[in-house]
């Protein structure tokens, strides 16, 4: 498939040819939500803890005689009744990862990736080069095409001086094209990509990424 190219000021300047596996990927919602809930779930650390009533420190003896007082059996100030008790039922240090074959999460970008042709929320650009940091440049191509929300600008490979312009911009960011993941493409709503980085995406998820 083509897809237009534009400049930085919003121009058309011609097209480029795209991978239709990677472009044109059949929708796949369950896909997408399965690979999606298990990059999130991998981020998660796993290390809340509570303390169970054998782990606080107060001390065993009865709090009141078991009867005679009317009021309800307490044996220990370590109960889960009690404040400052143990915690019933509490989270402890776990492992939240779950593991996805690789076929499975190189299609889910696929589709997460076609899903932005089919929203129209893909730019391609023709280049972004920078000789030293400049976020008024970075400023320049938001305002450009009137971008709202979240914006992620794919680089063909990691350049300080654009990771530089980027970081003083709320709500825009910038990754290298090998980095990419179906959690960040479905979780923003601009994508900028440049032609390097669109070689760069079709060469490793496209036809020439090799059998699956």
């Amino acid at each position: 498939m083509d897809l237009q190219v534009q400049d930085n000021k919003g121009k058309v300047v011609g097209s480029v040819a795209a991978s239709d596996q990677v472009w044109r990927a059949e929708s796949n919602d369950a896909l997408l939500h399965q690979v999606v809930t298990a990059q999130q779930a991998n981020k998660r650390r796993g290390t809340q803890d509570t303390q169970q009533r054998n782990q606080v420190s107060y001390s065993t003896r009865k709090i009141r005689p078991q009867k005679g007082t009317g009021q309800a059996r307490q044996g220990s100030r370590r109960s889960p009744l009690l404040k400052g008790g143990g915690v019933a039922h509490g989270p402890h240090p776990r492992s939240y990862r779950q593991r996805l074959p690789k076929k499975m999460r190189r299609q889910a970008l696929r589709v997460a990736l076609s899903e932005k042709i089919r929203d129209e929320a893909l730019i391609v650009l023709d280049s972004l080069t920078l000789t030293a940091p400049k976020s008024s440049v970075i400023k320049d191509i938001v305002s450009a095409f009137d971008l709202k929300g979240r914006t992620l600008i794919v680089i063909g490979s990691t350049d300080q001086n654009v990771v530089k312009s980027v970081n003083n911009i709320p709500g825009v960011e910038v990754q290298a094209a090998a980095l990419m993941n179906p959690l960040e493409t479905v979780s923003t709503p601009n994508l900028i990509v440049t032609q390097d980085a669109l070689a760069a995406i079709d060469s490793l998820w496209g036809e020439a990424g090799g059998k699956e």
